[in-house]
């Protein structure tokens, strides 16, 4: 069976069958001409999403992304470093002195998987400050994935490269120049390093747009993207990636009174955070209404169960594998 055959054989019931109705409501979506942006939160990009999203992203499956500074800087770290990753598959029974012994060893360890900080970390910041500093001599200010782009593109990684690169999401986005949110991109290891040159004296804090300036551009885009069948939303996770952009359309309505601006056209969050007090990524989708950024009409699905096994079976679905 081919994968999409298989999961409709079998995912018939409870979290199975949501992950069905998501993909089917997804396809549906674009069907009518409708966009969709994919939000990432976690460490979507270590645990290689971009075998799958790459794809979504060539095949315009996705329109624009907004996700974690971490998402937007793993995926090249593992493009560039792949093979000097740790896996540590009894993460569970570490114990502290494990933890230091890796620390010690330079990993910088995400669940099972340990990032290697100087082929990582340290290959992309020597190559990141040149862009930086090419920009700030010139007078020049671009968001944190625009300086990404810049340094992907321009050919300088290839050298390190270590997987496919048809299975970096961040390239095939680079390729095609789609539009990348990155809220709270200082919280991430390039946002510290960029931070500590500041510091330091080396940059300016301004060569860097910044969150407002994102929420400035998404206001202007999410109005010109919004006609016919509208703009859905794809949530992986929870936390800032997903909450930032959302709340675009009820900042346009009640803060601009924009009052014809459309609601999402369609949501769906894969989340194993279950339904908690006052948990926005365990929040179930009809609390959204009340903050204005789903209609009572938008189709709505939640699947909860771990988005590194859901995410790349709803992407099978709607690229037909």
């Amino acid at each position: 069976m081919q994968i999409t055959e298989f999961l409709k054989t079998h995912y018939k019931h409870f979290n199975a069958a949501a992950l069905i109705d998501a993909a089917d409501g997804y396809v549906a979506h674009l069907n009518e001409g409708g966009k969709m942006m994919i939000t990432l939160a976690g460490a979507m990009s270590t645990a290689e999403l971009g075998k799958s999203l790459a794809e979504m992203i060539r095949q315009d499956k996705v329109q624009i992304i907004s996700c974690t500074g971490a998402n937007l800087e793993e995926d090249i770290m593992n493009l560039v470093a792949h093979s000097h990753y740790k896996r540590v598959p009894n993460y569970r029974e570490l114990s502290a002195q494990d933890e230091w012994d890796l620390l010690e060893n330079h990993y910088n360890r995400v669940t099972d998987t340990c990032i290697p900080e100087e082929e990582a970390f340290r290959r992309l910041q020597k190559h990141l400050i040149q862009v930086w500093s090419d920009a700030e001599a010139k007078g020049e200010r671009y968001f944190p994935h625009e300086f990404m782009y810049k340094m992907l593109l321009s050919g300088d990684l290839e050298q390190y490269y270590e997987i496919d690169p048809k299975n970096s999401w961040m390239l095939a986005a680079a390729e095609k120049n789609i539009p990348i949110i990155v809220p709270g991109w200082e919280d991430s290891t390039m946002g510290n390093i960029f931070a500590s040159y500041c510091i330091k004296g080396e940059l300016k804090p301004s060569t860097t747009k910044s969150g407002i300036e994102y929420m400035m551009w998404l206001a202007d885009w999410y109005p010109k993207n919004s006609g016919g069948k509208g703009v859905g939303f794809f949530q992986l996770g929870g936390g800032i990636a997903g909450d930032f952009p959302i709340c675009v359309v009820p900042m346009l309505y009640q803060d601009m009174e924009m009052h014809d601006i459309p609601f999402w056209s369609y949501f769906c969050q894969v989340s194993d955070s279950t339904t908690s007090y006052g948990s926005y990524s365990g929040a179930v989708p009809n609390e959204k209404i009340t903050w204005g950024k789903l209609d009572i009409h938008t189709p709505k699905f939640i699947v909860e169960s771990d988005a590194t096994i859901v995410a790349p079976l709803i992407f099978a679905i709607i690229l037909g594998w």
